[in-house]
């Protein structure tokens, strides 16, 4: 997951209908305990023919990247960006905005910006690469290239956790997947949370609900996060988040009940899930969950 978020997935936990604690479908990864992630694989691998409006937008909204240059935007605006279901909400009724859960993890503008820090690469916080690792016997002993991703690829963010950027299912998968995917999943006790891409253009598949089935099967807390919500329409954008949010609701017990829509384009949604994954990892205190 080439990106300045993460792909990913993390950690063992209880099977509970609404883990309130404590990682794709193509691609996945892992956040390792007291280590540290950099980046979240770019949603989309390589950007197809892009309208040249696009291109200028996604030239604007490259300044986005730093959330102090998101501050200073107009309030709906800022919105938008930072917040994309609270965008989607407004277009719902007044009954039917339950079925969207945007106030589970709510953090205020100041956690999302004391976040930042997690994944800013500084001196002091170096985000470094570690090693690539076939099966989980060759995985790094931790402490407690674009294109598909055939091997684990370990990443340290600083002394905060580590993301472990995972190859996904479907026919590109590499041959030896199961055995290294599912035993990693099984046996590496220090996962944190597992995070699962899912293309919001086209809503969960067969192989996204392999692994689905796999996070619920193995008891792991895991999260949904709907990628290139820059490439649908507002409408079409808000029936595929709505089947989600209710698909989650009602077929799943491990899975986070709140959504994260993210643009690896125009940023949307991205600081968002930062401090989402800084929370979670016990790096940054807030009262948004």
């Amino acid at each position: 997951m080439r990106l300045q978020f993460p792909s990913g997935v993390a950690g063992a936990g209880s099977r509970t209908r609404r883990p309130d604690a404590g990682p794709i479908a193509q691609p996945r990864g892992f956040l390792e305990k007291k280590m540290a992630i950099p980046r979240l694989r770019h949603a989309v691998r390589t950007l197809f023919e892009v309208p040249a409006a696009l291109r200028r937008l996604s030239r604007a909204c490259s300044t986005f990247h730093a959330f102090t240059d998101v501050l200073r935007l107009p309030k709906r605006q800022m919105t938008k960006l930072v917040f994309p279901l609270q965008e989607l909400e407004r277009q719902l009724t007044p009954d039917s905005r339950l079925d969207l859960h945007v106030k589970i993890f709510d953090p205020s503008l100041e956690d999302i910006s004391k976040a930042e820090a997690v994944f800013t690469a500084t001196s002091r916080n170096r985000i470094s690469y570690l090693s690539s690792a076939v099966r989980l016997d060759h995985a790094p002993d931790l402490p407690s290239p674009e294109g598909h991703t055939k091997k684990m690829n370990f990443f340290k963010v600083g002394k905060y956790f580590t993301l472990v950027d995972m190859p996904g299912y479907g026919y590109r998968a590499p041959e030896d997947f199961v055995d290294m995917v599912e035993t990693y999943l099984k046996e590496r006790r220090n996962l944190m949370r597992t995070f699962l891409l899912v293309d919001s253009v086209v809503g969960i598949q067969k192989t996204d609900s392999i692994a689905i089935e796999m996070c619920e099967e193995f008891a792991l807390p895991y999260v949904m996060v709907l990628t290139k919500i820059d490439k649908s329409s507002k409408g079409h954008l808000l029936k595929q988040v709505l089947q989600i949010q209710k698909f989650v609701d009602r077929e799943t017990q491990g899975c986070f009940p709140q959504l994260f829509p993210v643009s690896s384009v125009t940023y949307s949604g991205i600081h968002l899930l930062r401090c989402f994954i800084a929370n979670i990892t016990g790096n940054l205190k807030t009262d948004g969950l």
